[in-house]
């Protein structure tokens, strides 16, 4: 699959790789009157709107803006839980595809982080997505056998394409500091992607710079403009979340400081102590 690239360089996959998203697709048809969607820890929303006209409302203090008109197809996208209603007329509502997204590590997902809580992406501005839309469509119309499997897969590429015209459009606003900002950055995105590609390098600020073909100070300042962090604490951030999807998965804390760079497990459990405030040993019993 062509993923997001600027001069060559795939910003997506190893990060999409590393931590993968899963859609499920639960409803396809009219939406009428007040729906209101309820959030689920770790759950996303995609909604496909195929025609007619909304609106949405959110509570106040949600982290969106209260009330957004949808006057044309478009995709709603909310990567983090957020309660929502959609307000649509109560005798032609507007008709809907929508799947709910689950990210690995929930809120610790980084693009689930990064991203605003909510995009809504007019769907005629997204070259390439009719292709995707149609396939998706087709598959919603009839019962068929692996319907709901592909329309599942189906729906995991709509967030491939739309997280690329993110990264393709970082004039647009929506990610003003953070992860998208930095891959947005085409030197900073070589910096990232190295990052992304092999966590257990010995990353100095000297060696992330010549990567991204700047010198050291212009990096730095560069890169916690657009990021928001300082590159060590990126990388220190970046690792974290590793070992916490690793941990999960039952691997030992001593495989994971291998795999990441560290001298032993003391030097992994430090930073699990500095970023969480807590042991690697009462993280996993919390998170379990």
């Amino acid at each position: 699959m062509n993923i997001a690239m600027t001069d060559g360089l795939d910003r997506l996959s190893a990060l999409m790789d590393r931590f993968r998203v899963r859609a499920h697709m639960f409803h396809n048809g009219p939406l009428c009157g007040v729906t209101r969607f309820t959030p689920e820890a770790g759950l996303g929303f995609l909604h496909v709107m195929r025609r007619g006209t909304m609106v949405v409302t959110h509570r106040a203090g949600a982290g969106a803006p209260k009330r957004v008109e949808v006057s044309e197809p478009s995709l709603v996208f909310y990567p983090r839980p957020l309660a929502h209603d959609f307000h649509n007329a109560p005798v032609e509502g507007a008709d809907f595809t929508c799947a709910t997204l689950a990210f690995d590590g929930g809120a610790n997902h980084p693009l689930a982080r990064a991203l605003p809580a909510l995009v809504v992406l007019p769907l005629a501005r997204v070259q390439g997505l009719e292709h995707t839309l149609a396939l998706l469509f087709a598959e919603t119309e009839q019962v068929r056998c692996g319907q709901r499997l592909l329309a599942d897969r189906l729906f995991e590429v709509l967030l491939l394409q739309l997280l690329r015209w993110l990264l393709d459009h970082p004039e647009d606003g929506s990610a003003p500091e953070g992860l998208l900002a930095g891959l947005g950055e085409p030197r900073l995105a070589r910096a990232l992607v190295a990052v992304h590609e092999a966590p257990g390098e010995a990353w100095s600020l000297e060696r992330l710079a010549q990567s991204a073909g700047m010198s050291r100070s212009a990096f730095a300042v560069l890169f916690k403009q657009k990021v928001g962090q300082t590159p060590a604490d990126y990388l220190a951030t970046w690792r974290l979340a590793i070992a916490q999807a690793e941990l999960r998965g039952g691997q030992s804390l001593k495989a994971i400081a291998a795999q990441l760079g560290y001298a032993n497990a003391s030097a992994l459990s430090r930073l699990f102590v500095q970023k969480t405030g807590v042991s690697p040993r009462e993280w996993v019993k919390a998170s379990s």
